[in-house]
């Protein structure tokens, strides 16, 4: 079997953490989600979980951190600049924050980081490693 992730976060509006996911090009899909949760694709291999606040308390009893914190940073790979653009402006315009962090343009690497709607902080990144420099020139 080909290894997944699945990312789990819980989120206070599932409907509106759905619409949020779909504008950045995630699918949902239909067999692993009902109206406690819904299964968000990325790719064959990365699937995001959102959980309304009442199931994430059936997987555990710690507490949901504040909006205003960071747990973890999540970055998904895009096929072009122009991509991690879309991704990041997609965020802004769908109830997520665009540019939660200043922009990552390293020439051969470029990113943006944006919430979604519940603080989850995630970062487009656009990467070209044939441009990468070599160790001894970093």
């Amino acid at each position: 079997m080909t290894k997944m992730i699945f990312v789990n976060l819980p989120v206070a509006d599932l409907a509106a953490s759905v619409a949020f996911y779909e504008s950045l090009g995630f699918t949902k899909n239909p067999q692993f989600s009902d109206e406690t949760a819904a299964c968000m694709v990325w790719s064959e291999t990365i699937n995001v979980m959102l959980l309304t606040h009442e199931k994430w308390a059936t997987f555990t009893t710690r507490p949901i951190p504040p909006s205003t914190s960071s747990e973890v940073s999540l970055a998904l790979s895009c096929d072009s600049r122009e991509m991690v653009d879309a991704m990041n402006n997609a965020a802004g315009a769908n109830g997520g924050t665009a540019d939660i962090n200043p922009v990552q343009d390293h020439g051969f690497m470029y990113g943006r980081d944006m919430a979604d709607p519940d603080g989850h902080i995630w970062g487009a990144m656009w990467m070209d490693p044939a441009a990468i420099p070599p160790a001894d020139a970093q």
